[in-house]
């Protein structure tokens, strides 16, 4: 292949919810589409979120022109903060998806430090080789773009996440006209959404929900607490249209909802009048006929408000016999459970939940299968590499490119980190650079790894036990212990007999030890931890984490 193409690197997002990050590269530039961030699975002990390695950007950093973001979801912008302390580039996006980020890079303390640009719908960033165009798309959060990188070689074009809505809630319509004009003038490579490739149809539009609302709303007699994303600023001005319309008043609980909510209301894609949006401390002044409580935790998770405020732990807001629930949201995959128990606590207290399963209070922001054949038949692509989604749905996305009339040879399902290189007449994998997950646990970026999540892993599963015991240098003897500490391994007052039996093991292998004059700390401890381990897991077919402490006097 000769020197005229351009790669695109995944560095996330490719088989696997979240933490989307797409590379560019042609020649001496670099551009980044996307910088999300993943939550843990229930295997990652610990961890709070999951962000990309972008070793591969920091040894080009000096050839990366800027980050260009399709949206604000987390999924899509998280990741900024962690990666403007490794690189410290521009940010391209729009005035809404800005706005979020910039409340994040002040909790970061960044913002005075970082280097953001405002670009409306259907702008254009100049670069030397590359041209990057922004498109208006519909998704379940204003300010949606796709991206279009044009290149010497050609046209790539981003989807972003997107569905079609004829009727969205403010009125700005996906621009399917440019997606037909660069069609007609010849796109090289399509990236598109994948994510909902399996749903048949087409995507209900945002409006309906204001109708299933007002239909509820209608019927509360009391409070009436939503839970939805923080992002989905569309359903959250459908919740306070239908509050207004039935005269209640709209209180925001929740960290990252109130955080969001004053962004959006501060730029004017949220609108409230003033009488009606009160805090947490003045609810309590109004009779509960006249409260919309919206919230935060509609993935069910146990710290945010709504799990808090089921299990009675929410410091401001108490279940009320007349409270009507509303789970304005999907659980995303791996999250059921957390929501169902969620649910479950709720009915048990004997209020009345209302969720996807009983009425529409909820559409995705995805495309379904229709709407992408709408795409495809518009941008006719010469290659597609799927995007956005778990790997089935790249497969599927390829099947369905396949069945109108696609070239198998032409369509790529790539894999993080996999490099796809593309001319004007040939595309290849091309060799793959060094990727995957970094975890971010507290304070800490990268320093919990594989090893460290093995320990957590056997630390939850199995417990600790811990031998504390002294020994004297001089006269090769045991001068106190050996004491037992166990945690997560058994309850020691129902297994005494068993800890004694442990001292015993571990007094007799120190004397061994000792009595052949062998004092190495690292040969002590590997012996007392054989046959301790030996030793619990014939009575207990377990094996806990083995700690001995040896001290010298």
């Amino acid at each position: 292949m000769d020197n005229n193409f351009v790669k695109i690197i995944p560095l996330g997002g490719l088989g696997e919810i979240g933490k989307n990050i797409t590379v560019i590269e042609y020649l001496n530039e670099i551009v980044v589409i996307d910088c999300g961030i993943a939550f843990p699975d229930e295997e990652m002990y610990g961890v709070d979120l999951v962000i990309s390695d972008i070793d591969y950007l920091k040894r080009n950093k000096e050839k990366i022109k800027g980050i260009y973001l399709t949206h604000g979801h987390e999924d899509h912008i998280g990741g900024i903060p962690y990666i403007l302390k490794e690189i410290n580039v521009p940010i391209y996006g729009t005035k809404l998806t800005i706005g979020l980020i910039e409340n994040k890079l002040r909790e970061h303390d960044m913002l005075s430090s970082s280097k953001l640009n405002i670009i409306s719908a259907e702008e254009i960033v100049q670069l030397e080789n590359l041209k990057i165009e922004f498109i208006r798309v519909t998704h379940s959060i204003a300010d949606s773009c796709a991206i279009a990188i044009h290149t010497p070689v050609g046209v790539l074009l981003h989807t972003g996440d997107f569905k079609i809505d004829y009727t969205p809630i403010d009125g700005k319509i996906m621009n399917l006209e440019r997606f037909s004009t660069l069609g007609k003038n010849g796109v090289l490579l399509l990236m598109a959404d994948s994510t909902n490739v399996e749903r048949e149809g087409h995507t209900i539009s945002e409006k309906s929900i204001g109708e299933a609302l007002n239909r509820i709303f209608s019927g509360a007699v009391g409070r009436v607490i939503v839970a939805t994303f923080a992002s989905n600023i569309h359903r959250m001005q459908q919740i306070v249209d239908a509050s207004i319309k039935y005269k209640r008043k709209v209180v925001f609980s929740g960290r990252s909802m109130e955080n969001v909510s004053k962004v959006a209301m501060e730029l004017g894609y949220l609108h409230i009048p003033n009488e009606f949006l009160i805090s947490l401390d003045d609810m309590q002044t109004y009779s509960n006929h006249e409260i919309t409580i919206i919230t935060t935790g509609s993935q069910g998770e146990p710290m945010a408000a709504l799990a808090r405020i089921a299990f009675s732990s929410h410091r401001k807001i108490r279940i009320e016999s007349d409270d009507l629930f509303i789970i304005s949201a999907s659980p995303i995959p791996g999250n059921e459970k957390l929501i169902s128990r969620v649910i479950n606590q709720l009915f048990r207290k004997g209020i009345d939940v209302i969720y996807e399963d009983l009425e529409e209070v909820h559409v995705s922001g995805h495309a379904y299968k229709e709407e992408l054949k709408l795409i495809h038949t518009l941008v006719h692509p010469k290659y597609f590499m799927p995007v956005h989604g778990e790997y089935r749905h790249l497969v599927h996305h390829s099947q369905l490119a396949q069945n109108l009339g696609m070239k198998k040879e032409n369509i790529f399902i790539g894999d993080i980190g996999k490099i796809l290189s593309v001319s004007e007449n040939h595309a290849e994998f091309c060799g793959s650079v060094k990727s995957g997950s970094i975890f971010v646990d507290g304070l800490g970026i990268g320093d919990v790894g594989n090893i460290v999540l093995r320990d957590r892993k056997h630390l939850a599963q199995d417990g600790m036990v811990t031998i504390v015991v002294t020994i004297e240098r001089e006269s090769y003897s045991i001068i106190a212990g050996p004491d037992i500490i166990t945690r997560g391994f058994i309850f020691v007052k129902e297994s005494e007999e068993l800890i004694r039996e442990v001292k015993v093991i571990v007094n007799e292998e120190l004397q061994r030890c000792l009595d052949k004059k062998i004092i190495e700390w690292c040969v002590l401890k590997s012996n007392i931890k054989k046959s301790t381990e030996r030793y619990l897991f014939d009575k207990t077919k377990r094996r806990p984490i083995i700690l001995p402490v040896i001290m010298e006097i």
